[in-house]
């Protein structure tokens, strides 16, 4: 049984694990990664990356479906090769699994790939291809994310019952299909599913369709789905699920209260997640809640020695929010240890981007108008629509709008919310914006290029001082 001491171990190797271990390595710790699965975690290989080469396969077949509109024409009908589109999704996620191998290897980062167990706050035991292990350091820090909120009645079985896992590996293309929650996941899986021909139906308990979104980019999303074919229910619920050899049948309670029996081919269940903090010895080391980890800003447990970072720890359950609490948690680590160089910085969650990549894209950052009034802010918000940009009439997105939410007193930028092409990438701009604390006068006086989709940014921002140019 071999011994081994570090100064920091990660467990868990997902975007918030390899990259606290690189920003650990970086600044000269000795530092191992403890994996059971895949280096990479699920966002590389089960989640982020895979959905999306996934959703790019059903954008360019939806281009394809509306080849004309484009003044192309294309010889005989456009099918959808299901095996093929899952080959190339899983081959995406491979290459970057092997990425972040490569990134192990580069940063001199040890891998010891097993099951870690927590025996103290900077102690675990591992089982993995070695045996048992005893791996000890300074410094731990969790990352063991977290998975698919199951429901009871409807546990997932691969076959008619799907988690995000199953719906990404798909046997067979479901004719008709039930999405339970109208997240970002089950939102994506049924944009794809939809785009690829199925008939599809979403079931959302609340009143409205991506519920943390502004209420406006959740209309038109409604809108927007609804005119590719979709049915929405919002305020509504599935209250059982019976699984049979050739489809499923689901009791669902509408809005109004009455019950209908629906036969589905298919059901996705994406109704969040659950933490992986259970049976790794965390119960007398961490203050816990609902199985999330409680921290303070810069991933501290209550525990000296033991950190947490990701999935397992509060919510925005997001990648990118994982990859900059691993940076923190680095270097305050690193900080603790002597350093005095570093300067860790705690997360701001309101300057957190969301992003959810169906048809069409949502961003947001910030707080939602809503909100913003909640929180007692007088407040000022400007809207511009797709319509009124040149380059997204040029590119045939003409659909979709940009909203921006201000503090009417100091002229803070709030919040921004996008739907249409492209918004996840154009969110950055708002981010970036926030982060330097922004007001009205600065995102008024930048010079936006032109023709761009960016530009819309910039009219919304006029817009909601009364100023926009092109409406």
């Amino acid at each position: 049984m071999a011994d081994t001491q570090y100064d920091v171990i990660v467990l868990g190797s997902g975007p918030g694990g390899y990259v606290a271990a690189i920003r650990c390595a970086q600044l000269g710790l000795k530092t191992a990664i403890v994996e059971r699965e895949l280096l990479g975690g699920i966002c590389l290989n089960w989640g982020c990356i895979p959905t999306k080469a996934l959703l790019r396969s059903a954008e360019i077949k939806h281009y394809m479906d509306h080849a004309k509109d484009y003044g192309l024409k294309v010889a005989g009908a456009i099918e959808a090769d299901l095996d093929a589109v899952v080959k190339r999704s899983r081959g995406v996620a491979k290459q970057l699994n092997q990425g972040v191998t490569h990134l192990m290897k580069k940063n001199k980062i040890a891998v010891h790939m097993g099951e870690g167990v927590l025996t103290g706050p900077t102690s675990l035991t591992l089982k993995g291809e070695k045996g048992e292990e005893k791996l000890s350091a300074k410094h731990v820090i969790v990352a063991t994310g977290a998975r698919a909120r199951e429901l009871p009645f409807a546990k997932a079985d691969g076959k008619r019952v799907w988690t995000y896992r199953h719906a990404m590996t798909p046997t067979e293309m479901p004719s008709k299909l039930l999405v339970i929650g109208s997240g970002a996941i089950g939102i994506e899986f049924a944009s794809f599913y939809n785009d690829m021909g199925s008939d599809v139906t979403v079931v959302e308990m609340l009143d409205r369709i991506v519920p943390v979104e502004d209420a406006d980019v959740s209309a038109f999303l409604e809108k927007a789905l609804t005119k590719q074919g979709m049915t929405i229910m919002t305020g509504a619920g599935v209250e059982d699920l019976k699984v049979g050899a050739n489809g499923v049948k689901a009791k669902i309670k509408a809005k109004d209260g009455k019950v209908t029996e629906t036969e589905f081919s298919h059901v996705i269940v994406a109704v969040g997640i659950v933490p992986n903090t259970e049976n790794i010895g965390l119960e007398k080391l961490a203050e816990m809640d609902r199985g999330f980890i409680q921290i303070d800003p810069y991933g501290r447990t209550k525990s000296k020695g033991l950190w947490a970072i990701g999935d397992c720890t509060p919510g925005p359950w997001l990648a990118h929010k994982a990859s900059h609490e691993g940076v923190t948690a680095a270097e305050a680590i690193a900080e603790e240890l002597g350093n005095k160089d570093v300067h860790p910085h705690p997360l701001d969650r309101n300057n957190i981007p969301g992003c959810t990549y169906c048809h069409p894209q949502i961003a947001s950052v910030g707080l939602t108008e809503a909100k913003a009034k909640e929180a007692g802010f007088a407040v000022k918000a400007g809207t511009f629509p797709f319509i009124g940009n040149g380059k997204a009439i040029a590119l045939g997105e003409a659909e979709g709008f940009v909203k921006t939410v201000f503090d009417a007193k100091t002229g803070e930028l709030l919040g921004a919310h996008m739907i249409g092409a492209e918004v996840t990438e154009l969110i950055q701009g708002y981010v970036v914006g926030k982060t330097l604390e922004t007001t009205e006068a600065e995102l008024m006086n930048t010079v936006f290029p032109h023709p761009t989709l960016s530009e819309m940014m910039h009219e919304s921002v006029l817009a909601a001082y009364g100023r926009a140019l092109h409406i």
